[in-house]
């Protein structure tokens, strides 16, 4: 018998090493340092049955069936009746039973659906003897994937089966056992592998995406991809991610927004363009927010802000509704119902943003266009006995509205899906702007969404005029100069597009986490990201951090 290889590949599935208990205050100090054994044993006894192999795919044993197919294709046939047809089943052993010595019992999962496989010696063809179907019995592990040769079945239980013909395969072993269950996210297909509800709001992810995509391309909008690497982050104020590009000889940034480029689109003749993937911000991480992320983004020629509440009211209750239905007929039985879709039939409130503050606080704003507006204000919050919020004296104007905003108005979500409209020009520098007849303020032609006091839209009638868009851009950097401490630059490349035309348009944007995040019922962005948030990403995917051997280390121990 040639000797066991090294298992020190093995450590990333098996550990979570101490040092980086910090990072997952959640787990007890103790419970990383059971996790430091590497599970030889296992390993020792497949080599030594001499069935630690990864063989090839075969496909000379019946019709080759997906595990949901059989469950449909044969869902009517009766008890102690056996199909004439061969099929092969493949898939993950969930447990192994045996009954006696000549009956074994194997359930077995694929795509999400379960199947028993049943081994009678009896009804084997292939010159299996009692020894080898023991044999089989002993090595099959939890997590093991096979292959099942055999015909529909169906037993006096009432459990559909497929009654095996051949010994069943081991195509892939698993060398680590399978826990019951999983508390971090450092292993995310481990994690998969034990806990139901984690892989269900993964899954959940992917129908809520298909729908956005189907969503779209009914109402006749193209798909394009927009650059991720530019010479420019546009289309938000955050701060951006910046590298070296060998191939340009300069500084780029990943995008914190697909918007600029969508609009580019727009004016080079695409009516109605979307994307959804991946943009990028520089800044923090909490149970809401990661520095990766994926947003939805549409761009509608000749739609105004009416229109694109519209369409979002019918987007959001489809997809409420779609949910509901994938949870309920058991797709995906592992997640809380959702339980009052009533909240999204009707149509949502509204809130307009400077008359519900002032209402809530008791009087009425200065012109927040004048070089005045911050500290007149600050004034009038302080003469009101407004509460301060804590770092106040230092935010620009935009964020001092925001916070208002966040702590009087949004909570008014809570109970049901709430619009907040007409926000003050110098919160929205990319949208179209004009004079609010019952304040008298320049109020842009902009609406948030939110439901239960998150934020989950947000849209606004395009700014199409290059001027006013050039001076918007140099008040939006003189507000995220005092902010950020960083120095930017108008988008002019932006603003000579624009010179070209680009009709009225309405433009939308969705961060998808937060969209699955509330159909999901979880109030955790890292339960809705496939591999956790960032920090689970770094610490997950080093050497270091899961025990691994590097090339270095092995070099030094002659290995």
């Amino acid at each position: 018998m040639r000797p066991s290889p090294s298992l020190q590949f093995l450590r990333p599935y098996a550990r979570v090493p101490v040092p980086h208990a910090a990072a997952f205050p959640h787990l007890r100090r103790a419970q990383l340092s059971q996790r430091c054994s590497f599970h030889l044993a296992r390993q020792q006894e497949l080599e030594q049955a001499g069935v630690l192999k990864y063989p090839r795919i075969r496909n000379d044993g019946g019709e080759i069936m997906r595990v949901p197919d059989f469950r449909a294709k044969y869902q009517d046939i009766q008890q102690g009746v056996v199909a004439e047809e061969e099929v092969t089943l493949r898939g993950r052993v969930e447990s192994v039973r045996r009954a006696g010595s000549k009956l074994v019992f194997i359930d077995m999962r694929s795509e999400f659906e379960n199947v028993q496989g049943l081994c009678n010696l009896g009804k084997l063809v292939d010159g299996t003897t009692g020894s080898g179907l023991k044999n089989l019995a002993r090595l099959l592990n939890r997590g093991d994937i096979i292959s099942v040769t055999g015909k529909a079945t169906r037993t006096k239980t009432g459990e559909l089966s497929i009654q095996a013909t051949q010994l069943p395969e081991v195509l892939t072993p698993s060398l680590v056992p399978r826990p019951e269950k999983v508390e971090d996210t450092l292993h995310r297909h481990i994690d998969m592998l034990a806990n139901r509800r984690t892989v269900d709001t993964l899954r959940l992810r992917s129908y809520i995406t298909r729908y956005l995509r189907d969503f779209f391309h009914e109402r006749n909008f193209l798909e394009f991809q927009t650059p991720i690497l530019s010479g420019n982050a546009g289309g938000a104020v955050a701060r951006p991610f910046t590298m070296h590009a060998e191939a340009v000889s300069k500084d780029v940034t990943l995008r914190i927004a697909p918007e600029l480029w969508l609009k580019r689109l727009v004016v080079g003749g695409v009516d109605r363009v979307f994307e959804l993937g991946p943009a990028f911000r520089n800044e923090g991480i909490d149970q809401t927010h990661n520095p990766e992320f994926t947003i939805c983004e549409f761009y509608h020629a000749y739609a105004n802000l009416q229109d694109l509440i519209t369409i979002t009211q019918d987007l959001i209750r489809g997809v409420a509704e779609h949910c509901a239905k994938l949870i309920s007929n058991g797709t995906l039985s592992s997640l809380p119902e959702i339980s009052d879709l009533s909240i999204y039939q009707q149509p949502f409130q509204q809130a307009e943003f400077i008359p519900t503050l002032q209402d809530k606080l008791g009087f009425t704003f200065p012109d927040l266009t004048t070089p005045s507006a911050h500290s007149d204000l600050f004034s009038l919050l302080n003469s009101n006995s407004v509460p301060p919020f804590e770092g106040q004296d230092h935010f620009p104007l935009p964020k001092l509205l925001d916070k208002l905003a966040e702590r009087y108005i949004e909570p008014l979500s809570l109970t049901t899906p709430l619009f907040i409209t007409h926000h003050p020009v110098v919160m929205s520098p990319l949208s179209k702007s004009f004079l609010c007849p019952k304040t008298n303020q320049h109020v842009s032609a902009r609406t948030e969404l939110f439901v239960k006091g998150k934020e989950l839209a947000n849209m606004y009638e395009e700014e199409n005029d290059p001027f006013a868009q050039r001076e918007k851009f140099a008040e939006q950097i003189r507000q995220k100069d005092v902010e950020e401490g960083q120095k930017v630059e108008v988008d002019e490349s932006f603003c000579y597009a624009l010179a070209s035309g680009l009709p009225p348009t309405g433009g939308w944007g969705c961060g998808v986490e937060r969209l699955v995040m509330l159909m999901a019922g979880t109030g955790r962005i890292s339960e809705v990201l496939s591999f956790g948030n960032l920090r689970n990403v770094v610490v997950g995917g080093s050497n270091a951090a899961v025990g691994g051997v590097t090339g270095e280390e092995r070099e030094k121990k002659g290995e």
